[in-house]
Formats: structure tokens, C-alpha cells, sequence
């Protein structure tokens, strides 16, 4: 259970959080922003970890690296599950990229840690037309995301050296928090912008709800309500849903080229959250996704109990 009250922990304090930054941003001088940036200025290579290693299925099955990247160079879009503050998440994060980029050059990258409204700031980085500080200044990265941008910056760097687009992933802060106090029904036109059609939100399935319920009850010591969870959790499937519909219109657009995700956990485990949402937008088409997550807590359940869904499909584990 440690798991999924860390996933509802989460995502309360990041709505607390933002709720505060939005409201007053906390100013942060110029040199300190520069000497943050200047710290990772040139596109890392990661260091190579496979030695000591573990690369397995949730049933215990012992991967092969080198036949795995072959295998997962040929997929449509694959998961990298981190946990955000974990700098040893976010450099086998580049080293499985720089991997990939050897086997399949046609690489995206997506970012849960960039809203929507600011793909066009991704856009202008990558074109060379503002710099990796304006990057960062533009798509109010520090209000919006929080976590330090050195975790990030040398993905970003060497996406930039390749010239692989970038996509901004997640729902704007505002509309979040709005569907966590009101709910997606007070939504108008202009919250909506950025959202796939309220119509084609499924605020499922059970298994997934009353997972997290159980959770929310627990936190809240049994004071919580019943409809403060049903807010709760529309706004957790809004966070999926939106980033699923982003990545379903990406696979759309350019079938040729492997999305790489970078996304919490959380949106990934026993895919409830964005995979099946995904999947479900392209039950057209044969959808090849595999989702990894990486350092994983020892102590999760490998295996969902009630639907015998695995966590993953790949748990990716270093030093």
C-alpha cells in the first residue's frame, strides 16, 4: 500500500504547492538561475551501468540489455517511469535514449514536466531561437514543475544535439486544481483549450478508483468525503487523459518515429493511469508501448492482486 499513498501524497502536495507558486511566485535572481544552467551547459553522456544492473519482467524473468534495446527500438512509444527528484532515475533516463538513438534515430521526446500551452517555447529552443535559460524562463518551468532543472537539462541538451522534437505533455496547472476543487464540470471553453473533449474522458476504471480510494481514506483519516474524493479523482484522470490524448495525436502524426515518455510512476503502474488510455484512443491500429519503470521500490506488488495486471512491463534497476 506504500506505494499508492505515495502516488495520492503526490499528487495533494504538488496541487498545495502549485496552488501557492501560482499565487505568488517566489523570485529567484538572475545568477542563481544562470549558474543552475551553466552547471550541465553541454549535453552529458551517460555512463554506461550495466554491469551490476537489473534489468527483469514483474514476474522475475532476467532481460538481456542488449537484445532488449533491439527489441524495444522497434516499438511506437516506451514509458520511462521515474521518480522526480532521483538523480539516478534521470541519467539511466539518458543512457536508455542515447541507446535507443544508436538502433533508431527518429526519436521524440515528451515531457510530462512541460504544460501544454508552452509546446511553441519547445519549439523555439529547438529551432536555436532563445536559450536554454529563456527555456526555462518561458515555459515557467520553476512555477510549473519545481523540481531542479540540472535533473532534466542534459535530456534536453542532447534532444536539442539530435534535433529530436520535444512535446509538452501535461494539463496546465490551473485546470488541475481547478477539477481537484470543483470538478470537470465547471470547466468553460477557455479551461477546455488544452484537454482532450470532456466527452472522451473516461473517469475509470473501477479497479483504479477504488484503489485510490482507499488510499484518500486513509490519509484523511475517515473524515474525507465522498465527493472531495470524486473531485480528487477526476483531476487524476484528467492529468492521464490529457497526456494520452497529446501522445495518441503525436503517434498519429509521425508513425515513423519512437515517442520516448518522461513521466512519473504513477501514471504508469498496472497502466490505469495514461498506457490503456492511450491504447484505447488507437483500438484502430496495433499499438506497440512498453512501459519501464525505473528503481522501482523493492516492496511494490509486482503483480495487481484483483486483475492480475503486472506493475510494468520492465523493471529497470541500478546501483
Amino acid at each position: 500500500m506504500n506505494l499508492f499513498k505515495t502516488i495520492v501524497l503526490s499528487f495533494s502536495l504538488w496541487c498545495l504547492v502549485n496552488a501557492t507558486t501560482w499565487a505568488a511566485e517566489p523570485t529567484r535572481s538572475d545568477s542563481t538561475q544562470s549558474s543552475t544552467l551553466t552547471q550541465s551547459s553541454t549535453p552529458a553522456q551517460a555512463s554506461p551501468s550495466q554491469v551490476t544492473e537489473s534489468i527483469t519482467t514483474p514476474q522475475g524473468k532476467i532481460l538481456k540489455r542488449d537484445l532488449l534495446f533491439e527489441t524495444l527500438s522497434k516499438q511506437q512509444i516506451i514509458y520511462l517511469g521515474e521518480t522526480h527528484d532521483s538523480a539516478k532515475d534521470h541519467q539511466l533516463q539518458l543512457e536508455i535514449i542515447q541507446e535507443l538513438h544508436k538502433r533508431r534515430p527518429n526519436l521524440t521526446i515528451a515531457f510530462e514536466q512541460f504544460q501544454r500551452p508552452f509546446q511553441s517555447v519547445l519549439d523555439d529552443y529547438l529551432q536555436g531561437k532563445i536559450t536554454e535559460s529563456q527555456l526555462v524562463e518561458n515555459s515557467e518551468y520553476e512555477k510549473r514543475w519545481g523540481f531542479p532543472w540540472t535533473l532534466y537539462a542534459p535530456i534536453v541538451q542532447f534532444a536539442k544535439q539530435q534535433q529530436f522534437p520535444l512535446i509538452a505533455l501535461n494539463t496546465p496547472n490551473e485546470v488541475t486544481r481547478k477539477v481537484s476543487r470543483q470538478g470537470l464540470e465547471s470547466l468553460t471553453l477557455s479551461d477546455r483549450r488544452f484537454i482532450p473533449p470532456i466527452g472522451s474522458i473516461i473517469v475509470g476504471p473501477d479497479v483504479y478508483r477504488d484503489r485510490l480510494q482507499t488510499i484518500y481514506r486513509e490519509m484523511h483519516q475517515g473524515k474525507g468525503n465522498s465527493k472531495g474524493f470524486d473531485r480528487f479523482f477526476e483531476a487524476q484522470v484528467l492529468w492521464d487523459e490529457t497526456m494520452a490524448d497529446r501522445l495518441a495525436q503525436a503517434v498519429q502524426q509521425t508513425p515513423d518515429r519512437l515517442i520516448i515518455v518522461l513521466v512519473g510512476q504513477g501514471h504508469l503502474i498496472y497502466h490505469d493511469g495514461i498506457p490503456n488510455r492511450v491504447k484505447r484512443r488507437l483500438a484502430s491500429k496495433p499499438l506497440q508501448q512498453t512501459t519501464i519503470l525505473l528503481n522501482p521500490d523493492p516492496s511494490w506488488a509486482t503483480i495487481e492482486a484483483t486483475t492480475q495486471q503486472p506493475i510494468a512491463d520492465i523493471l529497470w534497476s541500478t546501483p
